[in-house]
């Protein structure tokens, strides 16, 4: 059955920031810098709706001693570069922040940025960086304890005046936050995450965007597990936008799309294209129609190609305009 949504259809776009190893064939860390503030920038100017970071400290595949930009300064200096592209983290890791601090710096940055953030967050899985730098891996259920608890409290100490709190992780007597969030009544909160009894019931009482992967059966499968949460909770399912966040990569022919091999981490060609936003153009646009009839009206791919800007460029002239 086909989804027809009235939110209207936005696109966001990665900066890249070096946890891919993306930047790896820039000499220096101020010319690094300077291509990730580059990007943003043409990123605003080719009419992308928001410019996106990732949350985290290591290189993936393996940390390998090459730049990663850190996701709140980032931010915090980004939102001094553009003016009109919306601020996003895909997403933030809930155990590696105290809840109030993490209150502050994006109730900070929303003033800073004139009321852009839209606040990512989940529960961490990158087991190899939380004991790098000293964080607790904490079984799965636990982690995204430490997430709902994270969102209570960050939300409570954006619109109340004070915030005490008793949790299992957290204990707050009288925390404040001012400046509060421009935006009203808080900045929007995705929670990012697909996992089916636990992640997602929390999606389900606490998050206005969603967000997890898969190809089309299997993101079909994870909204029928997200609406029946919302049911069991008294939510409108309709109410939780759903974003994706695929890798992508376009050129004119498929023998261009193929000659870059496969993902970022050597999947095949066939299984990356078929779970992706891989191809011409028009197989592209094909693939978002697919996951806009399973109800996905946001779409924040990573760019295989960065530094690159082709598929950048490519998106914007000849993806957006089928879908504005």
């Amino acid at each position: 059955e086909e989804v027809v949504s009235t939110r209207p259809i936005t696109f966001g776009a990665f900066v890249p920031q070096g946890w891919k190893t993306e930047l790896i064939d820039i000499d220096g860390a101020e010319a690094k810098w300077a291509k990730a503030v580059e990007i943003a920038e043409l990123a605003e100017r080719l009419g992308y709706d928001s410019i996106w970071v990732y949350d985290h400290f290591h290189n993936v595949p393996r940390p390998s001693h090459e730049a990663v930009f850190e996701c709140w300064t980032t931010l915090a200096a980004l939102s001094q570069r553009t003016s009109r592209v919306r601020l996003g983290q895909m997403v933030g890791c809930a155990p590696y922040r105290n809840p109030g601090l993490l209150a502050k710096i994006t109730s900070n940055i929303d003033v800073m940025s004139g009321g852009r953030l839209d606040w990512g967050i989940g529960a961490g899985w990158y087991d190899h960086e939380f004991r790098g730098y000293g964080y607790e891996f904490l079984p799965a259920k636990d982690r995204i304890a430490v997430l709902r608890e994270t969102v209570e409290i960050v939300r409570s100490l954006w619109t109340e005046p004070d915030t005490s709190y008793a949790g299992t992780y957290f204990q707050l007597d009288g925390a404040q936050c001012d400046p509060k969030p421009l935006q009203q009544p808080h900045p929007p909160i995705l929670i990012g995450g697909g996992g089916e009894q636990l992640t997602l019931r929390v999606v389900a009482r606490q998050a206005d965007r969603s967000n997890f992967g898969g190809n089309p059966d299997e993101f079909a499968h994870k909204c029928d597990v997200l609406r029946k949460h919302c049911d069991a909770v008294g939510r409108d399912y309709d109410a939780i936008e759903k974003t994706w966040s695929p890798e992508i990569h376009v050129r004119e022919t498929e023998a261009e799309v193929r000659a870059v091999g496969g993902s970022t981490f050597g999947e095949p060609f066939e299984s990356w294209q078929a779970g992706n936003l891989v191809g011409p153009p028009e197989q592209v646009i094909d693939r978002i129609g697919r996951y806009l009839e399973l109800g996905v009206t946001s779409f924040i791919p990573w760019n295989r190609d960065y530094p690159s800007t082709e598929t950048l460029r490519l998106v914007a002239e000849r993806v957006l305009p089928a879908f504005r």
